[in-house]
């Protein structure tokens, strides 16, 4: 009994903590709630709520959705005229934000960098460096929104596992 609510206190520790590294870029959000999923099927599935086939389920999800945090920023930034330039920019503006201004720094330094990047270091027109930027914003929200729909979804289905066994 008191290991599987020592169990069940990691697991939720877990998907918690994968929920903030969706927005945390050094913490790999949706592959730790994921893991949070598997303990509970390895270590407390009394009732065989989570089967094969979910976990199968779920490691395709996250999988796709982590790839697609990788492509999604540079296709959206690429898209709207930036360079790869705006996109490492943007990337270290976002870490430099976290670091700075958390949690807003995170957005705002997404797009100040890739706004740098194109403005200052490549010499666009700033009309251009905005849309640029605005890509690279854009890019940022749509990953993380992707990632934080998969980790809270599984964090739902976590609690559903433990408070409502079926």
């Amino acid at each position: 009994m008191l290991f599987e609510i020592f169990i069940d206190a990691v697991a939720i520790l877990m998907a918690l903590a994968g929920i903030a590294g969706c927005i945390i870029p050094a913490i790999p959000g949706p592959p730790l709630t994921y893991a949070s999923i598997l303990l509970m099927y390895l270590f407390n599935n009394q009732n065989y709520a989570i089967t094969g086939k979910f976990l199968l389920v779920w490691i395709v999800i996250v999988a796709a959705v982590t790839i697609l945090d990788y492509v999604v920023q540079p296709y959206f930034t690429k898209i709207t005229g930036g360079s790869k330039l705006a996109i490492r920019y943007s990337i270290a503006g976002m870490v430099a934000g976290m670091v700075f201004f958390p949690p807003f720094g995170i957005i705002a330094g997404s797009f100040i960098g890739a706004l740098i990047a194109e403005f200052v270091v490549n010499k666009k027109p700033l009309q251009n460096s905005l849309l640029a930027a605005f890509g690279a914003f854009l890019g940022f929200i749509f990953g993380t929104g992707l990632k934080l729909a998969a980790s809270v979804t599984m964090l739902y289905y976590l609690i559903r596992f433990i408070f409502f066994p079926a």
